[in-house]
């Protein structure tokens, strides 16, 4: 149908159409992309959390997905409103035998806490968990290990919320209560055992690394980092801010940093970042990362006071319980008590329960005295 010069002009001029054409259709499909970006929005779009004065770099990319994903464990929180006392009310000590802890309580109150704790740790075996399969008349005996360490949780609730508020309230009123490390699980979840050393075909230092282990985050950094900074609470050091810098032997005399305790000190702040879900800039200026304090992000000395309080849980409360435990609950190297770390509580958020007030229906575990109900 076309005139024969047409045909033969192209039998003997041919051209590739495919580079156009795949030209085009690259440009079609980045035009395609760009519409569905403006209409839709970017699919892995940040929100930057400012954690210092702008322009200084102390800024934190965070991505909205990952912020907008809840905490699963949290549907799970059963929470129950207070009976404020009118006065006059029975009190728990007058009530029932051997309460040593809230019995300033009203009995209705002291009832209502009982059964929230069974909800947060015990949901399967009820209150049988800590008191035994008895009469209620005989729930005063102390015959179950399970009872005598309940007993020093609330106590080492009480303190948490009271004397270490800065930490746990950084931000607002939240504070912990039994379910912040239990979940509904007899035994929380990211509890530690020492296990150094871990490499027993090695020597020295060796000995302490190179295996994963849930400890170093299943790095090749040392297995002991928990145990020297959380419950021995050595100095958390690094051997030198600069490169090439020569070292030397160490002595109780004169103590220097060394390799091993940068190894040590690297191994903590990675569990630090995986405790919370964050990165080292969460609590580092990134602009100047060995600053000094006045240049640190407020999140750097909400760590540190975290630091602290768990140091002293784990020495008062949890290391003091060993021989109160039986056998099986005790760790398996060293058959020592289990000891409380960030995960314990943070299960890989920034705040634990992401930020769900434990305490706002629970006075009675916001502090060591009377209760004060709103």
């Amino acid at each position: 149908m076309l005139p024969k010069w047409f045909n033969d002009w192209n039998r003997d001029n041919p051209t590739n159409v495919f580079g156009p054409a795949i030209l085009v259709g690259a440009l079609g499909g980045a035009v395609f992309v760009a519409i569905l970006l403006v209409t839709w929005g970017q699919p892995f779009a940040t929100n930057s959390m400012q954690t210092g004065p702008r322009g200084t770099g102390m800024s934190v990319p965070e991505f909205s997905a990952a912020l907008a994903k809840p905490d699963p464990t949290i549907e799970a929180f059963y929470t129950e409103e207070p009976y404020v006392p009118e006065g006059g009310e029975a009190l728990a000590k007058d009530v029932y035998e051997n309460v040593q802890v809230l019995g300033d309580l009203t009995e209705d109150n002291f009832n209502r806490l009982m059964n929230a704790m069974t909800q947060w740790v015990s949901p399967d075996q009820g209150c049988a968990y800590c008191h035994g399969d008895v009469a209620v008349e005989e729930y005063g005996s102390d015959d179950l290990y399970t009872k005598v360490v309940a007993r020093r949780m609330i106590q080492m609730t009480q303190t948490i919320n009271e004397e270490w508020d800065g930490h746990v309230n950084a931000n607002k009123e939240v504070g912990v209560n039994c379910y912040t490390c239990h979940r509904g699980e007899n035994v929380p979840s990211e509890i530690w055992f020492k296990i150094a050393p871990v490499n027993e075909a090695s020597g020295g230092w060796a000995a302490n690394q190179n295996r994963a282990t849930m400890i170093s985050q299943s790095t090749s950094l040392p297995s002991d980092a928990l145990e020297n900074y959380l419950l021995e609470a050595n100095q958390i050091v690094v051997h030198d801010l600069e490169s090439r810098v020569a070292g030397g032997p160490s002595s109780d005399d004169n103590p220097l940093p060394s390799i091993q305790d940068t190894e040590r000190t690297y191994a903590l702040m990675n569990y630090f970042s995986n405790s919370l879900g964050v990165n080292c800039v969460f609590c580092h200026n990134s602009r100047a990362f060995y600053a000094s304090q006045g240049e640190v992000t407020p999140q750097w000395a909400t760590a540190s006071l975290g630091i602290q309080m768990v140091q002293e849980l784990n020495n008062t409360y949890l290391v003091p319980l060993r021989d109160t435990y039986p056998a099986e609950r005790l760790g398996p190297v060293y058959a020592d008590a289990p000891k409380a770390a960030c995960k314990t509580c943070h299960k890989g958020y920034q705040q634990p329960m992401q930020g769900t007030n434990a305490i706002g229906d629970w006075p009675e575990l916001a502090a060591t005295g009377a209760p004060v109900y709103e």
